[in-house]
Parts: C-alpha cells; sequence; structure tokens
C-alpha cells in the first residue's frame, strides 16, 4: 500500500493539521516596561496582598504562582521591604463556544471514472456551550516611589475548575513572569 493512501497516514496528518491551528489560536503573554528604569538593581521582592475577591482560591493560586516563578528567577523573597512590590488582577469572562457549519468540495478519480463529492458538517457543542477565558495581568511596582515600572499578562480557557484550572494558572503566570525582566 503506497504511504499517502494509507488511512492512518490520513488521521496523522489530520491530526499535524489539528495541533497547528491550536497552538496559532493560543494567546502569547505581553509586556509592557519604562524603557529607562534599570531592571539589573532588582534583587528582592514583597507581594501586595489583593484586596476582597469572589474567587479566594483563584487569587491564593495566582499569589503562590507569582512567588514560586520569582523564587525560581533567583529573586528573594522579603514580606516586607523588597526591591519591588508584587501585585495582580484577574479576570474571567464567558466565552461562547464555536459550533459552526462546514462545506466541503472535493474530486477524486476510482479505476477509470471519476467524480465529485460535496458534503457538510455541523459542529455541536457538547455539554455547556460557554467556555471561561481569564486573564491575569501582573504589576512590578517600585519600592522606592510606588510607580508602575513593568506589567505583563496572559490568558488561558477553562471549562471547569480544579487541576486543569490550577494547570492553567500556573502556566500562564510562569509564561507571564517569563518576561520579567525585560530584555532590552
Amino acid at each position: 500500500m503506497l504511504r499517502g493512501s494509507s488511512p492512518s497516514w490520513h488521521s496523522l496528518t489530520l491530526i499535524i493539521c489539528s495541533l497547528c491551528l491550536l497552538a496559532a489560536c493560543a494567546t502569547k503573554p505581553k509586556q509592557d516596561y519604562d524603557v529607562n528604569y534599570d531592571f539589573s538593581a532588582l534583587k528582592t521582592f514583597s507581594q501586595l496582598s489583593v484586596e476582597q475577591t469572589d474567587d479566594p482560591l483563584t487569587a491564593d493560586r495566582i499569589n503562590a504562582d507569582i512567588k514560586q516563578s520569582l523564587l525560581n528567577q533567583g529573586f528573594v523573597y522579603q514580606p516586607d521591604g523588597g526591591d519591588f512590590l508584587v501585585n495582580y488582577a484577574f479576570v474571567t469572562q464567558n466565552k461562547e463556544k464555536d459550533s459552526s457549519l462546514s462545506i466541503g468540495l472535493g474530486s477524486g478519480t476510482w479505476g477509470s471514472k471519476g467524480g465529485i463529492g460535496l458534503g457538510t458538517s455541523i459542529g455541536i457543542p457538547l455539554g455547556s456551550n460557554t467556555a471561561k477565558t481569564q486573564t491575569i495581568q501582573i504589576d512590578i511596582v517600585d519600592s522606592t516611589d510606588k510607580r508602575l515600572i513593568w506589567r505583563g499578562n496572559g490568558q488561558y480557557h477553562f471549562d471547569q475548575g480544579g487541576e486543569d484550572k490550577a494547570k492553567g494558572i500556573n502556566e500562564t503566570v510562569a509564561a507571564i513572569l517569563a518576561q520579567f525582566p525585560p530584555q532590552k
């Protein structure tokens, strides 16, 4: 059997194309910073506590992941009086899941005969028709004059809480802080 005609080869090609599309849809973290600030002087950090929130589990996860990410980068945590202060905010939004209608047209040959095929596909959402998107914003503030010197944000999608959400938060916080300090 020829390699190009194998059903498993077609499935593998379809899976690879799908993964490429998913990777293209992922949002990359963004950052902005004070271009005149000397980030190389920063060695220690303190965390600001988030005021009232309606989602304390998410707040605790973000706070812990920020601290761990900065420790992993070599910064030293000081409960009070670090070189910089870290603050964050997050917002959760419902997003409609896509259901779509697809129409395909193809042609081919079978033996000595040719043919044209036409088909349709309708995406039907299973379960809930909404997903949640959470955007996390992390601010780095100079502890001396209390001015914003760096801001990063990113987002992830989830359907439910628990381990998947915790993993999404961890990966998003790590991706945001991977840009800090900025490389000029």
